[in-house]
């Protein structure tokens, strides 16, 4: 069995905003369902959980990034504003050009890590 190694990529935001896996998975989740609870329970995230982070991301960037529509007779709803479908675009365009650009280094680190369930030498 050889060891695996990935990357994750996370932008800090001047604001000291920052976007992750975590924020852009919610985001894709809100887009796949239309509903901020929805993408929360995805990620087994509160729903007070998920409107702080949607909360945040909309005050740090110039036009709010989802919209959220209260519940009632037609029923509530949320979804992804231009500016939101553009950060979660750049967010997943900068994760694929990092993963591309050390693919060879990622697979290099994991040859020298040792394998899940070996023996450390000093055992």
């Amino acid at each position: 069995m050889r060891a695996k190694a990935s990357i994750t990529v996370q932008i800090v935001l001047e604001s000291e905003t920052r976007i992750g896996p975590g924020k852009a998975d919610l985001l894709q989740g809100v887009l796949e369902t239309g509903s901020i609870a929805a993408a929360g329970r995805r990620l087994s995230m509160s729903y007070k959980r998920a409107w702080y982070l949607i909360d945040t991301l909309n005050s740090a960037f110039k036009e709010p990034l989802v919209t959220a529509v209260k519940g009632g007779r037609s029923g509530g709803g949320a979804h992804l504003t231009a500016t939101g479908h553009a950060v979660l675009a750049q967010y997943r365009n900068i994760e694929e050009i990092t993963r591309r650009a050390v693919a060879t280094e990622i697979k290099e680190l994991a040859n020298l890590a040792k394998p899940p369930g070996a023996q450390s030498v000093t055992e």
